[in-house]
């Protein structure tokens, strides 16, 4: 039985907020599409990876038993193009980049998942899948690539809500001669021999990347399972051809529900209002701020909008995270007790906001009423404060660290406001050509355990590494 009841999610298959009935009270079981590994991970990943973790930790908080899928997809053109570019094989990329993504992700208090299959260890699960969908009418082989029929689907568009001439548009489909219907989507490809492959009834090839997770969801959670969730770019067309995939394989294609019954997606990151993209030069890479912020520090900044919203990354939400978990952390200085709490500590307001479609916006602005009253409190209810401080961190994956280690000077003990001034300063300085002003206040904030990076683009700064 759930210890946390009305458990309501935003369902974006009826883009409704709805009770949260689980399949099986006694174990429910929740799938995330992960990472595509040829790159750093960056901020997009980060806020997917930390709005689940902290979903799934309050679903293992609440259920006896929780199944957390979250895959890694090894097999893509974008990694065939960066080891064609590099001269390396295709695994020294992934095995690079998933290393660095389980690492950046860890720094951000992200617990991993119960499963993390790889994408290129289910190719005889995908072959098989695809073979059933071939059977049932659903798919067709031509020139050597297999092909989901579209319109054999009465219930395409389910998830998106999209109509015929928004598919084709939305789906960027590309016009192919081997195509019964421009929509139709790749579910098995030809490669050349410059390009990984496995052996298929279809010749050498690979397969798409829609196929993927319809196979690993369904052998390592079975089908249907509660949960599918990931980043509100995947709806259409990833998520919509996995359902499309998946009920015409299992026989249940006027059922889009026996795939996953709720659907859930967090929004885009921006960068100071503008969508993340390389033309931009604006891509936020989880690396660059771990080297000058503490993982908690992230991660709040992360939790600080809705995750159905979208999120304006900037320096101002950092700095006011840092300033309440640097207040939390001092609270906890006065703990007479090391150990973790038992999460059922937690604030109940706080446990109520989580338990409204993840409202970890009001979660934070409760623990931050939490921590200014503990100051007017007498001291005899000080420790069942902290307790209560402490546990409801903990419910959202902060508070984890020592007090003391946190006040230790590093990145997170900076002065942030200050510098910022001192930056913009030293920037006037240099437009009104006072050189030796600047200098002073560079030298004012090395002092402070600052390095300052200036280039075409203009300054920057970072602590200075140990």
């Amino acid at each position: 039985m759930s210890v946390v009841q009305n458990i309501k999610i935003h369902n974006s298959f009826t883009s409704k907020k709805e009770d949260f009935k689980p399949l099986d009270e006694n174990h429910i079981k929740i799938y995330a599409c992960g990472p595509t590994v040829y790159n750093y991970a960056h901020m997009g990943n980060a806020r997917m990876a930390v709005v689940f973790d902290t979903f799934v930790r309050f679903l293992k908080y609440s259920f006896p038993k929780v199944t957390y899928v979250s895959n890694i997809t090894d097999i893509d053109d974008k990694i065939i193009e960066a080891a064609l570019d590099q001269d390396i094989p295709i695994s020294q990329i992934t095995e690079k980049y998933t290393d660095i993504y389980n690492e950046d992700m860890r720094a951000l208090g992200v617990s991993p998942p119960d499963f993390q299959p790889k994408a290129t260890e289910f190719i005889s699960e995908m072959i098989l899948l695809i073979q059933t969908l071939i059977s049932n009418g659903h798919a067709y082989e031509k020139e050597g690539h297999v092909l989901f029929h579209v319109l054999s689907f009465d219930n395409y568009g389910c998830l998106s809500k999209r109509n015929r001439d928004e598919q084709l548009a939305g789906s960027r489909v590309e016009i192919a001669p081997y195509k019964k219907d421009p929509a139709d989507f790749v579910l098995w490809k030809p490669s050349t021999e410059n390009q990984p492959g496995w052996d298929s009834p279809w010749g050498y090839g690979r397969p798409g990347w829609h196929t993927e997770c319809s196979a690993m969801s369904e052998k390592t959670l079975g089908l249907p399972f509660d949960i599918h969730g990931g980043g509100r770019d995947l709806v259409f067309p990833h998520h919509e051809n996995e359902i499309a995939q998946s009920c015409c394989a299992s026989g249940s294609a006027d059922d889009p529900l026996s795939y996953a019954k709720y659907w859930m997606h967090n929004g885009f990151v921006t960068v100071d209002g503008e969508k993340m993209s390389k033309s931009l030069n604006n891509i936020t890479l989880v690396k660059e701020l771990t080297d000058r912020f503490k993982g908690e520090v992230i991660r709040l900044s992360l939790l600080s909008s809705h995750y159905r919203q979208g999120l304006d990354w900037n320096e101002g939400i950092v700095h006011q995270s840092k300033k309440l978990l640097d207040r939390l952390y001092k609270i906890l200085l006065d703990d007479d007790h090391s150990e973790n709490n038992d999460l059922s500590n937690a604030d109940n307001e706080i446990k109520m906001a989580l338990s409204d479609d993840l409202n970890t916006p009001k979660a934070i602005s409760i623990l931050n009423s939490l921590a200014k009253d503990y100051l007017s409190q007498p001291e005899e209810h000080k420790q069942e404060s902290i307790k209560t401080i402490k546990a409801s961190g903990q419910l959202i994956g902060i508070l984890n660290e020592d007090p003391k280690y946190w006040f230790e000077r590093d990145a997170t003990n900076l002065d942030t406001d200050l510098i910022e001034k001192l930056m913009v300063q030293r920037d006037e300085a240099k437009c009104n050509k006072d050189y030796s002003a600047a200098d002073l206040l560079r030298d004012k904030l090395t002092e402070m355990g600052v390095e300052i990076l200036d280039s075409k683009d203009g300054s920057k700064w970072r602590p200075i590494q140990k």
